[in-house]
Formats: structure tokens, sequence, C-alpha cells
């Protein structure tokens, strides 16, 4: 490891750490030569599929790509980054855990509205309506309808409900 500041090959290691998830090791060098210090990040690097769009373009895969379609379906909803960056890692993992070299995106935004179905109902059909390319409300409403007849109520505590049950309470807040 070269030192940032003087261009020295040879730098010790003073203190690692494991993060609290386990995936990195953060260490704390020293130069030997000018004897500053500073941090790295050390995490595994492995080799995640390319992905074959619909129109069959090939593109490696762009973990920022995915960061940024749940942070657009997530807009403004009460998820914690912590969830969403949770939410990244299953789908990276499920990518990895495939163990394909090629991969068609279509999979991966299932492996995204699976975790989007788990943190926000809201942020889930977001999702699902650009994924689906929808067309009208009756795309929506069969969406939620179908989320809502798959979905226990106890999956459902902590989340506004999108439709009532009967008529009497349509407008009201819950």
């Amino acid at each position: 490891m070269y030192c940032p500041f003087c261009q020295h090959s040879d730098t010790r290691v003073i203190d690692s750490r494991v993060s609290e998830d386990g995936a990195t090791i953060r260490r704390r060098r020293e130069c030997e030569a000018c004897e500053e210090r500073f941090s790295t990040l050390e995490t595994v690097e492995l080799k995640l599929p390319t992905i074959v769009k619909n129109s069959g373009q090939r593109e490696p895969f762009d973990a920022r790509k995915l960061r940024i379609g749940f942070d657009r379906a997530l807009q403004k909803r009460p998820v914690s980054e912590d969830q969403i960056e949770a939410a990244v890692r299953a789908v990276i993992h499920q990518i990895r855990k495939s163990g394909e070299r090629e991969l068609p995106s279509r999979r991966i935004g299932e492996f995204v509205m699976t975790e989007l179905r788990k943190l926000d109902h809201v942020g889930y059909v977001r999702f699902a309506s650009v994924y689906r390319s929808f067309q009208d409300v009756a795309d929506f409403r069969e969406e939620i309808e179908k989320l809502e007849r798959e979905l226990p109520t106890s999956a459902t505590t902590g989340q506004l409900s999108f439709l009532e049950l009967d008529g009497t309470d349509a407008g009201k807040k819950r």
C-alpha cells in the first residue's frame, strides 16, 4: 500500500476493525517514511454478472443504478437509509447467489420489487408502475388490489392502507 502523502511503498497497519455488517474492514495505517496516518477500507471484490437489457444490450452491473432505483421509489417515504442499504445489499446478494455470468435486467427488477414490497408498499407500487409500464389508473388499482390480497394483515402493520375496505372510511386518515 503506497502512502497517499509521500508515495512511499511501505506502510504498516496499526489498527483493524470489522464493520458492523461484516462486509468491510477498516485499517488504520502509518507510513514508515513520513509517519502520516490514514485509513483504508478493505472489501471483497466479486465479479458481478453482466446485465442484459430488454433491448439485448449488455452492460456491467452498477450498484449505483440499483441504489438510485431504490431512492426514487422511496423518495419522501418513511424508510431509513439503513433499511435502504440493507435492501440494496439483499438484491446484490441475490444477484451473486444466482451464479450466472449474465442476468436479464427483468430478474433484477423482480429482486428489487421483492425488497420494496417488504419495505414500503407505496415505494413498491411506484417502482412497479415504471417497471411494468402501467398505462392507466386501472393498472395501479389492479396492482394495489393484488398487493393487498397477497399480504397477510400482519405484514401491513406500520404501513398505511391503499384502499379502505368499506366506503364509510373513504378520505379519512388512519
